[in-house]
């Protein structure tokens, strides 16, 4: 089964965020990195419960999952719900940035 992969105003936002820190840090990897990033998130269209549970998931009602994209330093999760045979992607934040908590969602 394919989903669709929708990624939700707050993950673009991150995801566009992020490229701008890599442009300014890293001019020369930045687009390639971010085309990496959404090449990534689009393989959530096959079996996106390949992906373990996040952290946040106990937090919240509904089961959130992360994928991770880098390594190490530069490692960014991927934190995403499967709703029927849509995948939402709910944020791109970077692996040392604290753990999202309910609050931050109202």
């Amino acid at each position: 089964m394919k989903y669709r992969v929708i990624i939700q105003p707050a993950a673009a936002a991150e995801m566009d965020e992020a490229y701008l820190w890599n442009a300014e840090h890293a001019p020369e990897s930045a687009a390639r990195w971010f085309n990496d990033l959404e090449a990534t998130i689009q393989t959530l269209d096959s079996f996106p419960q390949r992906c373990p549970l996040a952290e946040e998931s106990k937090a919240f009602d509904v089961e959130i999952r992360q994928l991770i994209h880098g390594k190490r330093v530069g490692a960014y999760r991927i934190l995403f719900t499967v709703v029927e045979d849509a995948v939402h992607v709910l944020h791109v934040r970077h692996g040392r940035r604290e753990r999202i908590h309910p609050r931050e969602q109202r």
